[in-house]
């Protein structure tokens, strides 16, 4: 049966296949998750702000940066094999990913000061308003998430995670694809491809969540929903940040 499909490996019909195999006297709701993502969202932007008032100072935020990235990379996949701790786990992993985005973007807002000063108030008022209105098309039905489109997203979704890999690989031999970090219209192309793709990634994983919740999934799914929302936004951050940057590059 092919209840729920998102092109975020972290919402997927497998992991919550598992969870409702019994009843459960409290459940799933949509509210009690969107609570739980607006919790984790405070708790990422308390250490984004962390990291950036470090590096503001003067202070060296790679090692916040890294311990944030690989922190958050690893716990990731422990909830992906062991959803059952996301309400433990995910609070943790908002607050690593905080200290990778808030380190990341202080230094492409020290980069841009002059060529783009407003850069990283852009990138997060964009993400904000890219996710609300994806939130407004999918609760008015303006986009359905229908097998086809679902399909296509993931299959989309994947295609992009493949190229990322190979392009790190090939980095590793000394092979720069320089369209992924410069302003060239290929690369602004590419970039607005994957901007796309990420921001319809939003439409599956709100599905998915209502799909869950409708389904009966147990309470403490609203973590595992919330981190999987919180995946796809961080990655929707990420691209609109590339985006912007390469254009700024072109000024």
């Amino acid at each position: 049966m092919e209840l729920f499909k998102s092109g975020n490996p972290t919402l997927s019909e497998k992991a919550f296949q598992g969870s409702m195999a019994t009843n459960y006297s409290e459940t799933m709701t949509i509210r009690g998750t969107l609570n739980k993502f607006g919790f984790m969202l405070l708790m990422l932007m308390g250490t984004a702000y962390y990291s950036w008032k470090e590096f503001a100072g003067g202070g060296n935020v790679n090692v916040l940066m890294w311990t944030g990235l690989i922190g958050g990379f690893v716990l990731a996949l422990v909830i992906m094999f062991k959803k059952e701790w996301a309400p433990y786990l995910a609070p943790a992993y908002a607050l690593l990913e905080g200290l990778f985005l808030g380190s990341i973007s202080a230094m492409y807002n020290y980069a841009f000061a002059t060529k783009a000063p407003d850069l990283i108030m852009n990138v997060v008022g964009l993400t904000f308003g890219v996710a609300i209105a994806m939130y407004l098309l999918y609760s008015f039905k303006i986009i359905k998430a229908t097998e086809r489109f679902k399909s296509i997203i993931m299959t989309a979704t994947a295609g992009i995670a493949i190229f990322y890999l190979i392009s790190m690989v090939l980095r590793m031999f000394g092979v720069h694809l320089a369209f992924l970090h410069e302003g060239s219209l290929m690369g602004i192309g590419f970039s607005l491809v994957v901007v796309a793709i990420a921001a319809l990634n939003l439409i599956l994983d709100f599905d998915m969540i209502e799909q869950a919740s409708a389904a009966g999934a147990p309470k403490s799914m609203e973590w595992y929903g919330a981190f999987g929302l919180m995946v796809t936004i961080v990655w929707l951050y990420l691209e609109i940040l590339r985006l912007l940057s390469k254009l700024s590059d072109r000024k």
